[in-house]
């Protein structure tokens, strides 16, 4: 035990200050462009198809675009899609992602989008429809029912499993030290495999992880608390 805490002592800063230089703010960035990669295919997917043929056509297709980009980034491995975007795409020719924080970032944006979306989905599926009537009853546009009454009351249901998303893109950014991203999980490995206490190190590095998660779990329920005073 009290050589457990020597380490502690000795390499939890170390881990800590990675996650504040690397994890988090790969966590935060890749969450960012999630989240509008979520809302944009949550709207394609529940817009209504124009009277118009051609722009109904049109619609057909990047609905279908949409789904299959769920679908895709759903039905496969996220540390599979880390391997095609960084080694695989380079071996064809494809530089676009041969950084490696470009390839992360890219990767976990995508795929927790994919998983996002269908929560927003559910979320604006989830506002009463006689509400959306009573406010084009009231003179608004279709993007004016969106902005001023679908889209609050549903990123206010969406709160959960968003928050869900995020905690889960936090731990899974430990995958990144697979495309050489000297994050905290690369960063323990390469302790332990210098001090060979590799428990040790592993458990202190689960330890970190454990304490920014719950920090976002507290995040969560004081914003779910201050979001319900809004719900009818």
């Amino acid at each position: 035990m009290q050589e457990f805490l020597d380490l502690a002592i000795k390499y939890l800063p170390e881990l800590v200050v990675a996650a504040l230089k690397y994890t988090l703010p790969l966590t935060a960035l890749s969450f960012f462009f999630a989240l509008i990669f979520a809302v944009l295919t949550a709207l394609i997917r529940i817009a209504k198809l124009p009277q118009n043929d051609w722009l109904a056509g049109l619609m057909d297709v990047v609905k279908w675009i949409a789904a299959t980009y769920v679908w895709f980034f759903r039905s496969t491995p996220l540390l599979v899609q880390l391997f095609i975007v960084f080694y695989g795409l380079p071996s064809a020719h494809i530089n676009l992602f041969a950084n490696a924080w470009v390839s992360a970032v890219t990767v976990f944006s995508l795929n927790t989008g994919a998983y996002a979306s269908e929560s927003i989905r559910a979320s604006i599926a989830s506002v009463p429809q006689v509400q959306k009537e009573a406010a084009q009853s009231l003179g608004m546009t279709t993007a004016q029912v969106y902005w001023n009454v679908v889209l609050p009351q549903a990123a206010r249901i969406s709160i959960p499993p968003l928050s869900n998303s995020l905690i889960s893109l936090l731990k899974d950014t430990s995958l990144a030290s697979v495309i050489t991203i000297v994050e905290m999980f690369y960063l323990s490995q390469q302790i332990a495999a210098q001090n060979y206490k590799i428990l040790s190190m592993y458990i202190l590095a689960a330890m970190v992880y454990a304490f920014f998660t719950s920090i976002l779990a507290i995040g969560q329920h004081y914003l779910e608390r201050y979001t319900s005073r809004f719900a009818q």
